[in-house]
């Protein structure tokens, strides 16, 4: 189908003669071969954003629809690699053209020249249904990417190879003539199909103490970290990326600075997986979308990266998507919708944002997969949020709270004071707990769920207390009430905050969480203790185990139960006496 261009409003452009047309076809305008999308249609009127600069069209060059939406390509040669937003492979266009993309460049997302060893599972004559793995390729050293059945296919196998193929080469032939391949090709605003959904009753491990202790996730959880400049979104992303019990990371660079997004390319390939060795690369997909390229490919960049994740999700994989900030993607909607002069909501932000941010963040969960073999996946959304000035009620914020399962609230002042995470634990929550105290009673402890509450309850009365010493000094409330404040600035500062660069402490294991909040705890009742036996305030506020305790987070992992139990043994005791 062929139009022309009536008009160009950023990159936004409208053509006519379009009849015929569907919303969100691709489409290639002008004699660049710029790359769009069909976003609205009147007649045979059809408006498109254009993922490239518009700069030189003019009136009257052509459209030509591709008669399909933006489909995301989806096979062996996605970890490791570098994408823009609407998934075209950086380090080839970089190697190829240099520094800058030339508009209207055209690259596949996978390498079509590069070969892959593919060993089939299944044999000919056997009948196969969508979801079914037919074989499986050695995509990086820890990782197998199985080779599944497309949405929509299923008969008999009638030819099925092993050996070397490219992503476009036929390694399975059905009997009514279809052919399948190592690659296929997904609509990235389309869900791809699963079996069914699951109770979110299974932890996403982040290492990170105030997160999984106070303000756990569920893998196919989502969670929002909210927080002005400064505060340490892009840290917390990487931390997670580094150390959260995911299989598969997919971080989505959108909208974000250049040199953060710099940082991120040149530190990713430099880490090293603690679970296997490697480099973190090697399971990781990058989907860079700077503040200066085009709005409209940062629009699209988070559906590109929800479409991967789904995608290894349908292997039975746990993926941890990374959206760093969706706050830049509801900008360019907002941007995107003024050109299309739609009525604007709050703070000129389109009436349906809500909406769209719904059905991204619906798109994370566990589920069944399809397919013969019983396998489970889960895609866990993590998504930083820019709020300007730190401000929570803004709408971005809003509506990602009231979808979202966890907010993580990141603290300017708490930044400032070099706490990080700079989490405010007073105004952040997890719906999960509910759902996950089962495991961490199984698995952990049968106390953490009561440990957790106390340690709430104390850093609640450190709250209100700290409001009443603003007004009236240390020395006017009691003794008592002086070592809940001294007790939760030791656990704000030694179990709360952690130290990303330290090998020892930049992750914590579940168990040894445990260990340190109960020793704290267990601290704070033989203070309490010395207290009430008539122990002078200054000896019960330097309390011979409180170097033990500060030097815990230090310890390390192995042996680091028995040396809690030391600990503890020696409170009890003395609590005994």
């Amino acid at each position: 189908m062929k139009g022309s261009i009536i008009k160009v409003s950023g990159p936004t452009v409208v053509a006519k003669g379009m009849l015929g047309a569907k919303m969100y076809d691709r489409v290639i305008v002008g004699s660049l071969g710029l790359l769009a999308e069909i976003v609205r249609l009147e007649g045979d009127t059809a408006t498109m954003q254009v993922y490239e600069d518009t700069t030189g069209l003019s009136i009257g060059e052509d459209v030509i629809s591709a008669g399909e939406p933006l489909l995301s390509e989806l096979g062996p040669g996605l970890l490791s690699t570098v994408f823009d937003g609407v998934q075209r492979p950086l380090y080839q266009i970089y190697e190829g053209q240099g520094d800058f993309i030339t508009r209207g460049v055209v690259v596949p997302a996978l390498p079509r020249d590069k070969k892959w060893y593919f060993k089939p599972i299944v044999k000919k004559g056997e009948n196969i249904n969508t979801g079914d793995i037919i074989g499986v390729v050695q995509e990086t050293e820890n990782i197998v990417h199985k080779i599944l059945v497309p949405p929509g296919i299923s008969g008999a196998i009638k030819e099925i190879k092993e050996g070397e193929f490219s992503v476009v080469d036929t390694i399975c032939l059905l009997e009514d003539g279809k052919k399948l391949s190592l690659m296929q090709r997904w609509p990235v605003r389309t869900p791809r199909p699963f079996g069914e959904k699951l109770y979110p009753n299974l932890p996403f491990i982040t290492g990170q103490r105030i997160f999984d202790t106070l303000f756990p996730i569920a893998k196919g959880g989502t969670a929002i970290v909210p927080g002005g400049f400064g505060t340490g979104k892009t840290v917390i992303d990487q931390t997670l990326a580094k150390f959260a019990n995911a299989d598969i990371i997919v971080y989505v660079g959108c909208g974000e600075r250049g040199n953060e997004m710099t940082e991120v390319l040149t530190e990713f390939p430099e880490l090293i997986d603690p679970y296997t060795g490697l480099p973190l690369m090697k399971r990781t997909v990058l989907i860079v979308n700077t503040s200066n390229m085009p709005v409209a490919a940062r629009e699209a960049s988070i559906y590109t990266g929800i479409t991967i994740a789904e995608y290894y999700r349908d292997m039975g994989y746990n993926v941890a998507l990374m959206a760093d900030s969706t706050s830049r993607w509801a900008e360019a909607l907002r941007e995107i919708s003024s050109r299309l002069e739609e009525m604007p909501g709050e703070e000129g932000y389109p009436t349906y944002m809500s909406t769209r941010l719904a059905n991204f963040y619906e798109r994370g969960g566990r589920v069944r997969c399809l397919g013969k073999d019983e396998r489970y996946g889960s895609i866990t959304i993590v998504s930083a949020i820019s709020p300007p000035g730190g401000d929570f009620s803004e709408p971005v914020t809003q509506s990602s709270m009231r979808i979202a399962g966890a907010l993580w609230a990141l603290d300017a002042d708490l930044a400032h004071r070099r706490h990080f995470p700079a989490v405010n634990w007073t105004r952040s929550f997890s719906l999960y707990i509910q759902y996950l105290q089962e495991w961490y009673k199984e698995n952990i402890a049968e106390d953490w769920s009561k440990l957790r509450q106390e340690l709430m309850l104390l850093l609640q009365k450190e709250e209100e207390l700290s409001e009443i010493v603003q007004l009236v000094g240390i020395d006017a409330i009691p003794d008592s009430e002086r070592i809940i404040l001294e007790v939760a600035r030791m656990i704000r500062e030694e179990f709360l905050r952690q130290n990303a660069f330290s090998d020892t402490d930049a992750f914590c294991p579940p168990a040894k969480q445990y260990w340190m909040l109960k020793a704290f705890l267990l601290y704070y009742k033989e203070l309490d203790s010395m207290l009430k036996k008539g122990a002078p305030l200054e000896d019960v506020l330097n309390h011979p185990a409180k170097n033990e305790l500060i030097q815990m987070k230090e310890m390390k992992t192995e042996g680091f139960c028995d040396r809690a139990e030391e600990i503890i043994g020696k409170f009890k005791m003395q609590i005994a006496k």
